[in-house]
């Protein structure tokens, strides 16, 4: 979830939609605060979502073993997270189907969606499994979500195919989860509340008049949009709630954003230690990360002397895959830290880690080529009784849906099916 902190509604965008376009509801949902609407979840441990997509890919070679099951020899980049070995499984043979899209990149648009063919002639994305957990159990914290990015990019869409904004400053961040407002700014929220709750009754009622004079399709698409509004009252109402209760302590210094827009290692470092804040303090249960390369050489990284971008297309050259190789090095060096953070949090006698699903992976399985199938994918934690490798058909993969049916369900989302699944989860992996 993006956090907005301008006003909840643009009244001009609603007044557009009143004009005939207001059947979109794209507006509305992407304009929403990112608040919460109901009691505090009073379960001790609450399961949590975290999902961090390398849009740059992984040499797999370096990340995938050869052999299925536990008993696997240690790849380059597993070694970094060795000390976690019991508490991730790595996948294999896993993609969407027919993501070939309008450019090499276009397969991170439906990560987490599985919509497929992403960005030719008539593509409209679906909504993203963290967008489905967050209508099901964002009603117990202060944020239903976290849509977080390096580069601004997401990973999140909403039911209606919009892309959510990624927030990718992890002062903002920290501000918005742990800093209370002053009375003038919190008299302001309610009244940007209040306000957005009196432009829904102006669209509703010019909805209404509309739709003595719209077709069939039309009206199915109003009806849709009625539906969504009637959420969006819902989380307005409910939002007043938390704009006056107090934002949990934590023991931290607000932080500084990474200044060296190059640093891409030291941003990641960053906004993963908020990430493990706002699980910590239950503010949200649900975050993406969009986890962008760079057309730059990344900073930091000793014997990195290449862009990265120009990297990942190396077509074997052994000297770029040598650097390549420091890159991706260092990216599992720090989600290696964060699974240790987790791990290192008790709660009601476990692990923050044992009440938290982190998938992690990439949209490309060869960057090299741009090629979508046999995704790296790696699940840590969720209480999951891991399996080390599974492997399924490199040449038929197995829908990758299937697993993210799987991590719906951890999360308390009663579905059998999501976008290309052909199952609800994955054998021989389970809690």
């Amino acid at each position: 979830m993006h956090i907005h902190t301008k006003s909840a509604l643009s009244r001009r965008h609603f007044l557009r939609g009143t004009g005939g376009a207001l059947l979109g509801l794209p507006f509305l949902e992407a304009m929403v605060p990112s608040f919460a609407h109901a009691a505090p979840n009073t379960d001790a441990s609450p399961h949590r979502f975290v999902a961090m997509c390398a849009t740059l890919g992984f040499h797999t070679p370096f990340l995938v073993p050869e052999e299925a099951g536990k008993d696997y020899t240690l790849t380059p980049y597993l070694k970094r997270i060795e000390a976690h070995r019991d508490d991730f499984t790595i996948f294999s043979g896993f993609s969407h189907p027919d993501q070939q899209g309008n450019n090499g990149h276009a397969s991170e648009l439906t990560w987490l969606t599985a919509a497929q063919r992403p960005g030719l002639a008539g593509f409209k994305n679906s909504i993203s499994l963290d967008q489905l957990i967050a209508r099901e159990i964002g009603t117990q914290t202060r944020y239903p979500y976290l849509t977080l990015s390096n580069q601004g990019n997401s990973l999140s869409w909403t039911a209606n195919g919009v892309a959510i904004p990624g927030e990718r400053s992890p002062a903002r961040l920290f501000k918005a989860l742990f800093i209370d407002g002053t009375d003038k700014e919190i008299r302001a929220e309610l009244r940007d509340l209040k306000r957005g709750k009196s432009i829904l009754d102006t669209v509703r009622g010019a909805a209404k008049a509309l739709d003595r004079e719209l077709g069939r399709a039309d009206r199915d698409k109003l009806d849709e949009y009625f539906t969504s509004v009637r959420d969006l009252e819902a989380r307005l109402q409910q939002s007043e709630g938390w704009v006056t209760k107090p934002k949990p302590k934590v023991d931290a210094e607000p932080p500084r954003d990474v200044a060296d827009r190059h640093d891409a290692i030291g941003k990641q470092r960053l906004m993963n230690d908020m990430i493990v804040l706002a699980l910590q303090t239950d503010s949200t249960r649900t975050v993406t990360y969009h986890l962008s390369g760079m057309n730059a050489v990344p900073s930091n990284i000793d014997g990195v002397n290449t862009d990265w971008h120009n990297l990942s297309h190396h077509g074997k050259d052994e000297s770029k895959i040598a650097e390549l190789k420091r890159i991706e090095e260092a990216e599992f060096d720090v989600f290696n830290d964060f699974l240790t953070k987790l791990a290192g949090i008790e709660e009601n006698g476990a692990r923050l880690l044992d009440h938290t699903s982190v998938l992690y992976g990439s949209n490309l399985g060869n960057a090299s080529a741009h090629d979508w199938r046999n995704l790296p994918l790696l699940v840590a934690g969720g209480g999951f009784k891991h399996a080390g490798h599974i492997a399924g058909d490199p040449d038929n993969n197995t829908p990758f849906a299937n697993l993210l049916v799987l991590l719906a369900q951890r999360s308390g989302v009663a579905i059998d099916h999501f976008g290309s699944s052909t199952r609800a989860g994955v054998p021989g992996f389970d809690v």
